[in-house]
Parts: structure tokens; sequence; C-alpha cells
């Protein structure tokens, strides 16, 4: 039977424990009411998350036709409805919730206190989906921001079409996003004007993608494709290409020749300073970003100091499996940097190495499932699907995400890599990277709410704490390798300490950027340095972190945490301790803040400990 979400963290399967949560029933009924009322109220501003989650049919199928909105009004109401929403959180009797309702309650006191602190900051896209969704950002549209690059891909990939009236609705949907378009390029203008101005080297990967993609004949565009041929395959009557082809030459072409104006006249203001520290209450606003990346209270300097001290120590244990292999020559970087470029650790780079990666990437999630039980109780499917990053928009993209299935299962959790550049992708880098998104990393966690969507509150699908989400995600590629995935395979294991490394390494230069004025070629050189990956690829990331300030620093922050308190586990029940419980107790969380994490294992330590051995 699979574990009930609220009896790992409340311990509640007692006899004693149901009269108590008889006389707790309406307090806690009202706090189930505001979790309710409050995800209906954010998703009624969000029908594309809607979508995502499956959930834009029967009294919402409404939300199927329709694109979110990207004006300042929007916003505005978004953060009203924080407000409103925080105020009757506040009103609930703590004293009068179970343990599992507290932490519900205070996650989501939490991830509205971000949400409505980012409301200060009036420009970029500083909203509670933004902030929630890993993508909080000080410039409107960037190399991986902006409507032109996330909507043709939603629509492809999540945007389902069995009838027609879903096809009208992916037309209604394309019919909007010329204004989505120019609602982004209002607040691009809007910001240019205020001195909110992206660095001339994220402008310049904008434009040029921009333009690409405006140079496109409507007919090839992804947007008509897509529509065309999944329409064609299920034999669904109708002139949908035409119409498609028609919105994308009336609406679409002109609203992005006004987004490349705005973005052109931004990038004649340019310059090359990098980090957030050059914008009007710069500091405030970074300190602000880490504390929704992060979800703790660090300062910039402590996250920098921890990712010099991390990064040492993982160079040693590199050191030592690179002299293993007999390479002794050069630098730990240099070391690795020569079997990256070595031939026989690469694919082709031509179709036929990028169908065989593919192919090795869903031979490795294969190999990895008989591991699970070994690492967990709860025995989630978690059904995963890998594509390549759409080649318009890898330019920009990520190296590898995640876009996780819908809560109904019929659409499985996509693993993306981006396969743009083949040398970025040495073979032993890869079971690492394959941990993280899909099992037991990102999939995998994001799977339970899929799984068990009837005993989760539906804002905990909406919510997305970054140092949770990245950091489970990073201790998944650990536990990768403590249950035997490197037993014989020194260059994976070398690839998954660099992976660690890497992560290790984003504190020192996101931190660099925005809090010390590092420039990009100085952030680009010291990635390069610490981790022997390829140029092109850590341009890519850095340029990244430019974009998203604050984002990269989740990752080992969570994963530090969650190896605190696992210790601390472990110490405090010695023989009671079981892996795989500690890890059902984090995954079944759902996701909290950091700080709130803690009390979710106090209360695993606290029930396990006074059952006894056996």
């Amino acid at each position: 039977m699979m574990p009930d979400r609220r009896m790992f963290l409340g311990g509640m399967a007692t006899a004693a424990m149901t009269t108590k949560l008889s006389a707790l029933a309406p307090e806690r009924g009202a706090l189930l009411g505001t979790l309710q009322d409050l995800a209906d109220a954010l998703l009624a501003g969000m029908p594309e998350q809607r979508t995502s989650l499956g959930l834009d049919r029967g009294r919402y199928a409404a939300a199927k036709s329709r694109l979110n909105s990207q004006s300042p009004a929007r916003f505005a109401h978004d953060v009203a409805t924080l407000r409103s929403y925080r105020t009757r959180l506040a009103s609930l009797d703590r004293s009068m919730l179970n343990p599992a309702d507290r932490i519900e309650a205070d996650s989501v006191s939490t991830a509205l206190d971000l949400g409505i602190a980012g409301s200060a900051f009036a420009f970029g896209d500083n909203s509670f989906g933004a902030a929630m969704g890993e993508s909080a950002r000080p410039y409107v549209v960037t190399q991986s921001s902006g409507a032109v690059f996330s909507v043709p891909e939603f629509l492809d990939s999540q945007h389902s079409i069995a009838v027609a009236g879903d096809a009208d609705a992916y037309l209604a949907r394309l019919a909007m996003l010329g204004s989505v378009i120019d609602q982004e390029t209002t607040r691009i203008r809007t910001d240019t004007a205020a001195g909110v101005i992206a660095p001339d080297f994220i402008l310049d990967n904008a434009i040029g993608q921009i333009t690409r993609i405006r140079a496109t004949p409507a007919s090839q565009q992804k947007l008509v494709v897509s529509i065309a041929r999944r329409t064609a395959a299920l034999h669904i009557l109708g002139n949908w290409s035409r119409r498609a082809e028609t919105s994308v030459v009336l609406g679409v072409f002109p609203a992005l020749d006004r987004q490349l104006s705005a973005l052109r006249e931004a990038r004649a203001r340019a310059n090359a300073d990098a980090g957030v520290w050059k914008l009007k209450n710069g500091e405030a606003y970074y300190a602000w970003l880490l504390s929704v990346g992060t979800t703790t209270r660090l300062t910039a300097a402590e996250i920098h100091q921890i990712g010099i001290e991390q990064d040492r120590e993982l160079e040693a244990r590199m050191d030592a499996i690179l002299k293993g292999q007999g390479l002794t020559k050069g630098t730990v970087a240099e070391r690795t940097q020569a079997l990256t470029r070595d031939p026989k650790n690469l694919f082709a780079d031509n179709d036929a190495g990028r169908d065989e990666l593919i192919a090795y990437l869903n031979q490795t999630i294969a190999n990895t499932r008989p591991r699970l039980a070994r690492m967990s109780k709860l025995g989630l499917k978690a059904p995963v699907i890998v594509k390549r990053v759409p080649v318009d928009i890898q330019d920009g993209a990520a190296q590898g995400y995640m876009n996780f299935g819908s809560l109904d299962g019929a659409r499985p959790s996509i693993y993306y890599i981006n396969l743009k550049s083949m040398e970025n992708w040495p073979r032993f880098q890869l079971p690492t990277l394959t941990a993280h998104e899909t099992i037991p990393g990102h999939a995998w966690q994001g799977a339970y709410i899929a799984e068990h969507h009837d005993q989760v509150p539906l804002i905990n699908s909406i919510m997305g704490f970054n140092g949770f989400i990245e950091g489970w995600a990073l201790y998944a590629e650990q536990l990768n390798d403590e249950f035997g995935a490197y037993v014989d395979d020194p260059l994976g294991k070398l690839g998954y300490l660099q992976a660690q490394r890497f992560r290790a390494g984003r504190l020192v230069v996101d931190t660099g950027l925005h809090a010390s004025r590092w420039t990009r070629d100085q952030a680009v050189e010291w990635l390069m340095a610490s981790t022997g990956r390829a140029r092109n690829g850590v341009t890519s990331e850095i340029d990244r972190y430019c974009a998203t300030p604050g984002q990269a620093c989740g990752y080992k922050v969570g994963h530090n945490e969650i190896l605190r308190l696992r210790t601390r586990a472990q110490g405090q029940l010695g023989a009671r301790f079981d892996i795989r419980d500690f890890n059902d107790v984090v995954v079944s969380t759902t996701g909290v803040p950091l700080t709130v994490l803690a009390t979710a294992i106090d209360a695993y330590i606290a029930r396990t400990g006074s059952r006894g051995v056996g």
C-alpha cells in the first residue's frame, strides 16, 4: 500500500491521534479550504499551468483556449491575491492544526511571503509564478525566456489534441500569442526607460534567436507544423494548417518585429556589466533572489565561501580517480578536459550520434529502475520520456531540464537534453545528468505528487521551492553513486564528482557575478578552471546565471541541507535508521522550503525513535 503523505509527516496512524484529529477538524478544514481557494485563484490567471497539470477540462475547459497574460495588471492582481490569502492563513489558529498541516501552512506562507516581497522590484519578472517556477529574473526577455521561446514548445508538447475542439483551442491560443508578445514588449520598453537593461551579450543572443525564428517561413514554424501533424495523424478534418499560418503571419510576425525593435533599442544602451549589482537596489534585489533560490537566510558572502570550500574538497576526490587511471599531468581540470575532448568518449556530431545518445539515456534510465527498491519504499512508477531540446530554442536553453508530467498521468515527465554541441556530452557525464533529471531525481520526486494527487493539496503542484527541488535532484545523483551505479565505471564516478563540483562552482560564480562584480569572462574562466567543462557549455551556463540570478545556488545549498538532516537522523536513530524511510519522508513532503524541511525530519526522527528496532 502506498504510504500516505500525512502519515509520513505527522505520524497520525494511532487510535489516540484519531480522537485528536476529530477535535482539530474545523481548523484543518479551514486550512484546506483556504489552500484550495488560493490554488483556484492563482490558476485563474495561469491557464498554461492548468494545461500542464492536466486540469483544463470540465468546468475549467475554457483555460485550454487561453495563454498566460504578461501584463502588469495581471501581476498586480496576483500580488493582491497573495496578500489576501496571506491574511487568511495568518488568521488560522496554528495550535489547532496537526503537525503535518502546520508544515503545509508554513510552506504556503513562505511562498506567499516570497511572492509579496518580489513585488517591491517593479521590473523583469519577479512574480509569484516566476519565483515558484525557478525563473524569477531581472529582464523580461532573454536568451532563455519569453513567449516566443516557451509557447511553441508548450503548445507542441503539453497542449493535447484528441478532437476538433482541442485543435480549435490550440488556434485560440495561437491567436493570443501576438498580444502576449506585445505585452512583453511594453514591459521591455518600460524597463529600458528605467535603466533596467540586460547585458549586451544576453541581448545579442536573444535578438539572434528571435531573428532566426522570424526568418522561418510561417509554414515551417513549429506553431503551424505541430497542429498540422497531429490533426492529420488523428484524421481530424479541417483547414488547421492554413488557419495557423494566417495567425502566425498576421499576429505573431508583426509582434515579433515590434519586440525585436524594442530589444535593439535596449541593445543600443547596453553594456557588458553582467550582474544585478548595477541595478537600483541591486543588492536588496539579489538578496531576494537568493532567498527565492535557496529558501534560506544565507548571504551572498556565506554562499560564496561554501562554494569555495566544497570546490576544493571535490577537486581532491576527482584527483584521486584521475591518478587511479594513470592521469597525473596537469591540473584536475586540464586532465578532465582532456577526457572530455577524447573522441572515444564522445558521440558522433551528426544525426546518428544524437540518436545514439538519446538511446543511451533511455538505457541508463532502464538500468537505474532496479536500484530504486533499495532507495525507496514508495513504488512510484515515474514514467519519463527523453527528448532533444528543440533546435529553434537550443541556443539559449539550459543543457538539460525536466518538464513534470500531468497530474492525471496522461502525459509523462519529459527529460530534455540540449544537443546543439555534442562536445558538451562526453559519455561519462550522462549517467549523472540522467539521474538528476529523471530517476531518482526530478521525475521521481515529481511523480509523488502525480501519483498521490488525491492526497495532496493542489497548491503544492503550483509551488516549486527551488532549493528543495534542485537539492533533491543533486542528492539523487549521490544516491545513484551510493547504490552502485559506478562500481565498475571509474569515469562515470568522475563524471558524478565533476557534476557535484560544477554545482559547488555555481555558488562561487553566481555570487561572484551578482555580488562581487565579476565580469562574464572572469566567471567563464573560473568555472572552466574548476570543472574542466568545455568553454561553449560553460559560457551558456554563465549566461543562464546572468539571466536568472540566484537560481543556480539552490542546487548545492539544498543538497547540503538534505545531507545535514540525513546525518542528524542517522546519528539520533542509529540501528533504527532506514535510508528508504528517510528518502520517502523527504519526497513525500512534495517540496517545502529548506527552513521547513527540518521540521518534517524531526517528526520522522521522533516517531521512528519511539517505535524501537524492528
